[in-house]
């Protein structure tokens, strides 16, 4: 099947870069000109495979302007001393041992909040990395457990547009969905939970070497309280359900003001670094906090844009439909939720960002007919938000996982330790396969 050998081919691509350490923007470039062609040979006119493209590409200018906002709110954070000031008061009440699991929890309690794990990671998350550094702790096992809680908001927060954006392929309601997305991460969140203990259980910190390092934070920055205000500007925004976009605006325009009047950043300065990132010019402190700035949401940027227009050349050229048999036929023997799983990988691979994957996933998937109940859609819903909304997140080259990985400045091998991610679709896998035999040894 030439569809097959098409995603196979590119799939490969994507790995060699991955171990080989190349960009992953050669092998989407790669991508994109391999599935073009492939719509060339199926007597697609190269036209109309590139205004389906540029379509596909303009439904992600939101995104866009989010990762705008990132980039410059993580550069405010860092020079107005916002992070400084909450690293510097709650790192000596943190225990090495039980760290994983702290940012783990702050990180779940942010992405409800907000409802973004973008968001989420460009501030709680680059907050507790930091935190970590300073503990001296894994990196790599940290930014997993970020990565893990940035995406428990993801799926169930009523502010997240993942959510939002399943319920409207599925035609179901939020609200009837909320109660069977919690039934079932119940096990899952306490299993990661348990994992990220048992991680921490030999962590071991040089405590003097912590505390002598944190004092480089008073010797260059005015520490008042007031620098909360950026990070509380979020918090109390996210409880009053304003959109997620204007709490960061209003954040930075926050961070803005403190990092003028308190820092005493000359203006000149500022708007330097809200393009190129903070640079401290002490040493040790720009270890810490070097970072951000619209300049490091560039690579991720154009990650998203060409993967972004893959969309458009597989609705043209119908090149997952033969995915789609596949999968139907799969679903007797591993179950349709094992078969919304597979489809689900199988997207992510391919499609490079959380939305897209979403929607190939549904496409590729969906049986329900045109007359399908409330409980048939709202089962559907939550099974999507078990598998791709999760899935995406642990594939190297997507946004979903690359953007906050970035933020807080850890190595893509923290996809291994992010517990979370993992637990939910494989302990609802079990039990669908659980539920599916009991019901054949009923039949017979």
């Amino acid at each position: 099947m030439p569809e097959i050998l098409t995603l196979l081919l590119f799939s490969a691509t994507l790995i060699v870069c991955v171990v080989c350490d190349f960009s992953i923007l050669y092998a989407l470039v790669f991508g994109f000109f391999l599935f073009f062609i492939y719509g060339i040979l199926k007597k697609h006119k190269a036209k109309e495979l590139l205004q389906a493209s540029f379509r596909s590409m303009l439904t992600i200018k939101n995104i866009l302007i989010t990762f705008m906002l990132i980039g410059m709110i993580t550069a405010v954070w860092r020079s107005g001393g916002t992070i400084a000031y909450i690293i510097y008061h709650s790192s000596r009440f943190f225990s090495p041992d039980i760290f994983y699991l702290v940012a783990f929890l702050l990180c779940c309690l942010m992405s409800v909040l907000t409802g973004t794990s973008f968001g989420s990671a460009a501030t709680m998350g680059v907050i507790c990395m930091m935190i970590s550094n300073t503990l001296g702790l894994s990196p790599m096992i940290c930014g997993g457990a970020i990565l893990s809680g940035v995406l428990f908001g993801d799926r169930c927060s009523p502010m997240s547009t993942s959510a939002a954006l399943v319920c409207q392929v599925t035609k179901s309601n939020y609200y009837s969905n909320i109660k069977p997305m919690i039934k079932t991460c119940i096990v899952p969140t306490v299993i990661t939970c348990i994992a990220y203990l048992l991680l921490g259980m030999n962590n071991a910190s040089d405590n003097a070497g912590s505390i002598e390092l944190l004092e480089v934070f008073p010797e260059c920055y005015n520490l008042n309280i007031a620098v909360l205000i950026p990070a509380a500007l979020i918090i109390v925004l996210a409880l009053f359900k304003v959109n997620v976009k204007i709490a960061m605006t209003v954040s930075i325009i926050a961070g803005v003001f403190v990092s003028l009047f308190l820092q005493k950043i000359e203006l000149v300065e500022l708007f330097r670094l809200l393009i190129t990132g903070f640079k401290a010019e002490n040493e040790t402190l720009a270890v810490l906090m070097n970072g951000g700035g619209l300049v490091s949401m560039l690579k991720t940027s154009a990650i998203v844009c060409i993967s972004s227009s893959y969309s458009g050349l597989f609705r043209v050229t119908g090149l997952l439909n033969g995915i789609r048999d596949i999968l139907i036929k799969l679903s007797d023997k591993i179950s349709f939720f094992g078969s919304v799983t597979l489809g689900s990988l199988l997207t992510s691979l391919v499609a490079c960002n959380q939305t897209l994957a979403i929607m190939l996933t549904h496409q590729i998937t969906n049986n329900l007919p045109e007359d399908a109940s409330d409980e048939q859609k709202r089962d559907f819903a939550v099974i999507l938000e078990n598998t791709v909304v999760l899935i995406a997140p642990l594939i190297p080259w997507s946004v979903a996982c690359a953007t906050p990985l970035n933020s807080i400045n850890a190595p893509d091998s923290s996809v291994f330790f992010a517990v979370y991610l993992y637990s939910v679709p494989v302990w609802n896998l079990l039990l669908h396969i659980i539920k599916s035999r009991k019901k054949e040894k009923v039949i017979k």
